[in-house]
């Protein structure tokens, strides 16, 4: 009676540790490597993605962003922060104050502070 037990124990415990993954992975539909940004809050609307520094921001998501996700690459002095400024870094006042900075792996669903601000992202070594 002891081993069918532990083994409808072993076969719940491996379903929930499955369903926690699967939930946890799709909060933010944004690409491995990608920092990504959504016009509307908990990752909705439009989506931009970048792998790289966007220095200024298309006309859809500037002053539109509303929602945000790391989820670029780590190692050791890989730029692997996300800083996001309110001004383009073209601007002739310079980039402005930053709105919000992600480390790797932040989802950050709404941030009244940032929303609707980002005009331009920078890969950093920190916050």
């Amino acid at each position: 009676m002891k081993r069918p037990v532990s083994l409808l124990a072993a076969l719940l415990l491996a379903a929930g540790g499955a369903l926690a993954t699967a939930s946890h992975a799709g909060a933010a539909d944004c690409p491995s490597g990608e920092f990504c940004a959504w016009t509307e809050a908990n990752y909705g609307g439009q989506r931009m993605n970048a792998s790289g520094d966007d220095g200024w921001w298309e006309s859809y998501i500037a002053d539109e962003d509303s929602s945000w996700a790391n989820h670029g690459i780590s190692g050791p002095g890989v730029k692997d922060h996300v800083q996001v400024y309110e001004r383009s870094t073209s601007h002739p006042l310079g980039r402005g104050d930053m709105t919000i900075c992600l480390r790797p792996g932040d989802e950050v669903g709404y941030n009244a502070t940032a929303n609707d601000r980002g005009d331009s992202h920078t890969w950093a070594m920190g916050c």
